[in-house]
């Protein structure tokens, strides 16, 4: 009976599998560009002095027409020296800003939410691009995001990978690249159900309309919250596009208790995610206990389905890999796949004892 279970928990795997790879394979009209949009590039960083320096780098090297890019870094905060760096680094550049926000434990929005509200508010750029004070972007990033703008698109999301050293951050590296492929292929099959702030991109004016963050309750993803937000606004398309000069890359978690952290945020954030959402978690969630389970109930059918999973999982990142030139981190994938079996089914558990959510040495 047990292995009949998996066998259909296997194959709903497959299929659910193949649906998204057609999702996230959607090809897109793009524009020329001597029609591109103007942009603003707002990062929200907060005790960023370790890497923020390397983000603007990044971003002083994008290749965009100048008239039409402007970069906001709204400090949040920081009692560090990320505010005196940011501010030295911009001295002469004009396309750049730097805005410092001081701490307000009476604001109405707090933590990022609050600084990403401020830099999108004094923005004069027709498409509004994210990205995170530890992570680093492709020249052609703001080019290739803005140049998906056409007709009813309101919303762009990029791929995000991280820098790797080891197997610690491989691990990592592909599971971000797996969970954005889930994130590309739902949302562009029209049912989004997750994105990335530190590669994503909306009109401005789509924002305006949902009311903005003061007008959206709080969440520790305010990615996805704005995403839901304006998809159902019912006047704009998001979409997904796979794009390697859209990569951006980011640090990895350096200790178990950041990355445990990390997770634990997102899959409280997740909780508010669309039922098509968490029905592709659940289904997740079921089968990898059941690979756990294997010991207890060892036959070779059992084992062939197994392998069978695993299969699915690596040539579904192969070619998002190879179209994203990452396939080199692929060394890592059965580290990989003992890290997604584990949290998979653990992370749920975590969040039934406690929703308690520690981010940036703010606990919400």
């Amino acid at each position: 009976m047990l292995e009949i279970i998996f066998l259909i928990l296997v194959s709903g795997y497959f299929i659910i599998s193949a649906a998204l790879v057609i999702g996230a394979k959607k090809t897109f009209p793009q524009l020329s560009e001597d029609k591109l949009p103007s942009v603003s590039v707002v990062v929200a960083a907060r005790n960023e002095d370790a890497n923020i320096l390397s983000c603007l780098y990044s971003l002083d090297n994008l290749i965009y027409p100048d008239d039409k890019l402007e970069i906001i870094i709204i400090d949040d905060a920081s009692s560090d020296n990320t505010l005196k760096i940011s501010s030295n680094f911009i001295h002469g550049k004009l396309k750049f800003r730097v805005i410092h926000l001081d701490e307000n434990d009476s604001a109405i929005l707090k933590g990022k939410v609050r600084a990403m509200a401020e830099g999108v508010k004094i923005a004069n750029g027709e498409i509004i691009l994210t990205t995170d004070a530890d992570c680093t972007v492709h020249p052609l990033w703001a080019k290739t995001i803005a140049s998906y703008y056409v007709g009813k698109v309101g919303v762009v999301n990029g791929f995000t990978s991280q820098t790797v050293k080891d197997s610690f951050s491989g691990m990592q590296a592909i599971d971000f690249i797996y969970l954005l492929f889930i994130a590309s292929g739902t949302i562009n099959l029209g049912k989004p159900v997750s994105c990335i702030g530190n590669n994503m991109s909306f009109r401005k004016k789509a924002y305006v309309e949902t009311g903005g963050f003061e007008n959206l309750p709080f969440s520790v993803t305010e990615d996805f919250l704005l995403l839901n937000s304006i998809h159902k606004l019912k006047n704009y398309v998001a979409i997904y596009p796979m794009s390697k000069d859209s990569v951006v890359t980011s640090k990895p978690a350096v200790t178990f208790q950041e990355l445990f952290n990390q997770k634990k945020r997102w899959a409280v954030g997740g909780i508010d995610t669309p039922p098509i959402g968490i029905g592709l978690m659940l289904w997740a969630f079921l089968t990898n206990l059941f690979i756990l389970l294997t010991p207890f109930f060892f036959s070779a059918a059992w084992l062939y389905l197994v392998i069978f999973k695993i299969a699915i999982d690596f040539f579904v990142l192969l070619p998002v890999h190879q179209r994203l030139g990452l396939q080199k981190n692929l060394k890592y994938f059965p580290v990989f796949q003992i890290y997604y079996l584990i949290y998979v089914v653990v992370l749920p558990f975590v969040v039934l004892l406690s929703k308690k959510v520690k981010w940036k040495d703010r606990v919400y």
